[in-house]
């Protein structure tokens, strides 16, 4: 599996979402939306139903280790959630496929994959489905929040972890010996 890594600045955040609804379609920005804003993976962001979303509160046991989360949607996913339940009323998935074959199923994690991947190739960027959990982390990092924190919402065991998930660069260390100088 090829590492992908955060997405560090608000206007690539939304250049990606643009992109995806303009190359690949509203259900890919979509997910790219709701997956910054919820921090899940992949597997589980997909298993989510059109019922579990409009309650506000996305209440899921984490398929990779098996705990029980519970996720408060902010307004802009719930935003999303709005538009995709108006344009898809009769759909039990929130992500779900339109053709015949992909009825009343969600839409693969591969085909999520592939077209994060193409629009990631398009902007330099090693862009994957995990990259939207990186992404969280990282912004939450980069405005000041606490890495105990982050690593709760990310759910890591420990804060080391989340450190390496989150892509923290040599960029990012110089920028500190810049920004913190003890003068006498």
């Amino acid at each position: 599996m090829e590492l992908v890594e955060a997405v560090k600045t608000q206007g690539e955040i939304k250049q990606i979402a643009n992109l995806l609804e303009k190359h690949k379609g509203t259900i890919y920005k979509d997910i790219w939306v709701l997956g910054v804003n919820a921090a899940l993976r992949i597997s589980d962001l997909l298993s989510i139903t059109m019922e579990m979303a409009l309650k506000g509160t996305i209440t899921i046991n984490e398929g990779k280790t098996g705990k029980l989360r519970v996720i408060p949607l902010n307004s802009t996913a719930m935003a999303t959630v709005r538009a995709r339940a108006e344009a898809n009323p009769t759909h039990i998935y929130l992500f779900e496929g339109e053709s015949n074959r992909a009825k009343f199923k969600p839409i693969s994690r591969s085909s999520v994959t592939k077209s994060f991947k193409e629009i990631g190739d398009i902007l330099g960027l090693k862009l994957g489905t995990h990259s939207m959990r990186k992404t969280l982390g990282y912004v939450m990092y980069s405005q000041g929040e606490r890495l105990e924190r982050i690593s709760k919402v990310l759910n890591h065991k420990d804060t080391g972890v989340t450190m390496r998930y989150i892509g923290l660069t040599q960029e990012d260390v110089n920028k500190a010996y810049e920004e913190y100088e003890i003068t006498f």
